[in-house]
């Protein structure tokens, strides 16, 4: 009986109880569009329904294309995807704003996973999925190089007509 109790004292030690038995994760909004190159923002609240403090507690956001097709490297999308939390007192809860910035087009999914800094062999809690929609910003326009693309062949045709009729001038109306 003493080494089953021993046994057991190991096991909990060894495998701390799920991070899911005691936390979750709720976003403040589900869906969000926007145009590619928009930032925008959302939150996300971890709670601990236990009554001892959850610590040692790590958040990440995922970014995934909801459509095959699209590469996505979460980096683009946001620079700060890793948040080590303080200690969340039983009962209680934080909140974080994840910024980020859309950077291709198409259906987007983007989710939080909190877990253990520790590192044990648990699923991670994950909040519900934000879904993002990103539109294509079609513009003749990108980024201002219409009026260059347009603007340099003129000037280059311009100056050739004025260096032309400036020679003509020069060698004489008989030349």
């Amino acid at each position: 009986m003493r080494r089953v109790l021993v046994l057991a004292a190991v096991a909990a030690i060894a495998f701390p109880a799920p991070v899911a038995a005691a936390v979750s994760v709720a976003v403040d909004r589900t869906t969000i569009t926007r145009a590619i190159g928009h930032t925008f923002s959302f939150r996300s609240t971890i709670t601990n329904h236990g009554s001892a403090p959850a610590a040692s507690l790590v958040a990440h956001l995922n970014v995934v294309s909801l459509h095959g097709g699209t590469y996505v490297d979460p980096e683009d999308w946001s620079s700060h995807r890793t948040r080590y939390l303080a200690p969340i007192p039983g009962g209680g809860s934080t909140t974080i704003e994840w910024r980020m910035q859309a950077v291709n087009s198409g259906d987007f999914g983007v989710y939080v996973a909190v877990l253990p800094q520790s590192g044990a062999p648990q699923p991670p809690v994950t909040s519900p999925t934000v879904r993002v929609e990103v539109a294509k910003r079609r513009t003749l326009d990108s980024g201002g190089i219409l009026p260059l693309a347009l603007g340099m062949p003129l000037a280059l045709g311009l100056l050739m007509l004025g260096l032309r009729l400036s020679r003509r001038q020069a060698d004489g109306p008989g030349a």
